[in-house]
């Protein structure tokens, strides 16, 4: 008998019978089929678990403090909504400052490592992540990161990510806009100069093709400046305009995407803008002004916050009332980092450690997430659906709408 990981969604039956429905289950040797389930009202532990310590690593200064703020958003958002257990322990959340450096991030991960914690979670910076990856591995402690994930983390054991790989939401864009585009179109390529931007990059030619013919020039790298201001990218927009494209392809976030939107029309450009996500996530759509600029701006990620699934309804519902906004795929994915932690840290039961966490990691299945469903893969990071959505009016504000599914990847 195979049951759907809803079969008892919206049920009357009280919890004292759902445990008995899967006792009988388990005599019949059918758990199985229903374990793999994850969901975010699922803990049915009573908190009688010995306390356990989690480490989150996100930047709590710095430009990319927005991001982090999100990240510990969605972190404490779950552990709000399953009275602050996970596998059925009480938890002693610790953060650290990630800052704005490699060093900074370091430093971080080496404080929280000294607490002897059971995971750490987080971290916004690909260079972060690549530069502690032997010191986690060493460690024998498992990172699950909710947003950072460069192409490079390759091997790994210790480390897992909720997220994405960086070049999946290039290649997304990629093979959409690669059949959209008229053929008389003309592309520019104008990105930082940073790891995280090579990978989106090698991602989109993979899928768009390196010699199409609607690519115009070489790709018009910009400043990598952690605190760009208004002229900061003028003169290589200048350069970019030259070639009279009527499509970009960027790759910006936080405040370096609200800059170069802004100088992008300032220098009377009109025609199309096509990014990951990160472009206009956040509170980028809030800072853009006049709002016109953003509009009909279009981006590829693996979350949009008007997704129609009961995951999405209950974790946006209750973002939007703790914090009066919408989530972002920095809230989602470190949500879902503690959701998964949630089910590994319940596989292993009492007095967990983290290398039993870690092999546990591995046999959680499919988690229901807001996003939709999804599942680790055997680099660790998720196979996922990712999805094509577009700046638009919602009332008195700008949001990214959803406009359709581009790809499954991972």
């Amino acid at each position: 008998m195979i049951l759907p990981c809803n079969a008892f969604e919206g049920n009357p039956v009280s919890q004292m019978n759902r445990r008995r429905a899967l006792q009988l289950l388990a005599a019949l040797g059918t758990t199985g089929l229903v374990a793999g389930c994850g969901s975010d009202t699922e803990d049915e532990s009573t908190g009688s678990g010995t306390p356990v310590r989690i480490g989150l690593v996100a930047p709590r200064s710095g430009p990319g403090k927005a991001i982090g703020d999100e990240i510990i958003n969605g972190f404490e958002l779950y552990l709000d909504l399953n009275d602050n257990l996970l596998g059925g322990h009480p938890v002693d959340l610790a953060i650290a400052d990630e800052g704005d450096s490699v060093e900074t991030g370091k430093a971080a991960v080496d404080k929280l490592l000294k607490q002897n914690v059971l995971a750490l979670t987080g971290v916004a910076n690909a260079a972060v992540m690549s530069s502690i990856r032997d010191t986690v591995e060493q460690a024998r402690v498992p990172l699950i990161g909710s947003n950072a994930s460069p192409t490079g983390l390759q091997s790994v054991v210790y480390i897992w990510r909720t997220s994405y790989v960086l070049d999946e939401a290039g290649r997304a864009l990629g093979r959409y806009l690669k059949n959209e585009l008229d053929p008389a179109a003309r592309v520019v390529m104008v990105l930082p100069e940073t790891v995280a931007a090579q990978d989106v990059l090698r991602g989109f030619r993979q899928e768009f093709g390196e010699s199409d013919p609607r690519i115009v020039g070489d790709v018009v790298w910009t400043s990598n400046t952690a605190s760009p201001n208004k002229t900061t990218y003028l003169a290589d927009i200048r350069q970019a305009l030259q070639r009279n494209p009527n499509a970009i392809f960027c790759f910006y976030s936080g405040t370096a995407a609200v800059q170069f939107i802004t100088q992008l029309r300032d220098e009377g450009y009109e025609g199309n803008i096509y990014a990951p996500g990160f472009l206009t996530e956040g509170p980028v759509l809030d800072q853009i002004r006049p709002a016109e600029r953003a509009l009909g701006i279009q981006t590829a990620l693996n979350y949009s916050a008007d997704l129609n699934n009961a995951a999405n309804r209950r974790f946006a519902s209750a973002y939007r009332k703790k914090h009066n906004v919408s989530p972002t795929t920095y809230a989602m994915a470190s949500y879902d980092a503690a959701q998964v932690l949630n089910q590994a840290i319940r596989i292993v039961g009492d007095s967990p450690t983290p290398q039993q966490v870690n092999l546990a990691l591995g046999k959680i299945g499919q988690i229901d997430s807001p996003r939709g469903a999804w599942q680790f893969n055997q680099p660790r990071t998720p196979q996922q659906k990712w999805y094509l959505r577009e700046v638009q009016r919602d009332g008195q504000v700008l949001s990214n709408v959803l406009v359709n599914e581009l790809a499954t990847l991972g």
